[in-house]
């Protein structure tokens, strides 16, 4: 493991893991307006286990490690959250195996996998009100940037730009998928927790990039 894209791929991973611990109140007060206020909660739980058992992946390849993060995830993560999580970690495993180099278009293809199979899983589409309403439209800017041959810092940055204005724009959108859904119009008036999650993922990430450790 000597690749910056492997160093890369544990730098994202590591940050949503730690993201997702110190975010555990603001998730679960964002979810408890309209659902059960379990989102914060499960979501640390799962990745509490991902850092302490850091060090025990299988790094074989990129593939392998996001494999074994999926798994953790799916397993440890309670309610609806570990398969929609584990599915998209998997899904982007199965686009890297045996590879330790990525591309840009490499990235993008990955992100696409894993929108694909939350969709799959959760029945879900854009403009449900989930996670894909943030996901989807930043991999978007992704897919554009690295078109224009942008830097990675860049890419970056404008996808945390993407990801939290498509966030903020499910405030006004009826949630048609998770508890959520029960609430029917009440729904409207507040953002989806998953979608925040994906937009402060994504600014933390723009935040730390340029201090990520280098290949030697």
């Amino acid at each position: 493991m000597t690749t910056q894209s492997y160093r890369d791929t544990e730098f994202v991973v590591h940050s949503i893991a730690q993201t997702a611990v110190d975010n555990e109140k603001t998730f679960g007060d964002l979810d408890s307006v309209v659902g059960d206020g379990d989102f914060g909660f499960s979501l640390a739980r799962g990745f509490e286990i991902v850092l302490a058992d850091w060090d025990s992946y299988d790094r074989t390849d990129i593939g392998v490690f996001l494999q074994k993060i999926a798994v953790v995830i799916t397993g440890r993560i309670g309610g609806t959250s570990g398969p929609i999580w584990g599915t998209a970690f998997l899904r982007a495993a199965t686009g890297s195996k045996g590879r330790d180099e990525l591309t840009g278009r490499d990235v993008v293809a990955m992100l696409r996998a894993a929108i694909e199979g939350i969709k799959a899983r959760g029945g879900a589409e854009l403009g449900d009100k989930t996670l894909l309403d943030a996901l989807s439209p930043m991999t978007d800017v992704i897919e554009q940037k690295v078109g224009e041959g942008a830097s990675s810092d860049e890419i970056v940055a404008a996808a945390a730009v993407a990801a939290r204005t498509a966030a903020d724009a499910t405030v006004t959108m009826q949630a048609r998928r998770g508890r959520a859904a029960y609430t029917g119009e009440r729904s409207i008036g507040s953002p989806d927790p998953g979608a925040v999650a994906v937009a402060v993922i994504l600014e933390r990430l723009a935040s730390e990039w340029s201090h990520r450790p280098q290949q030697s």
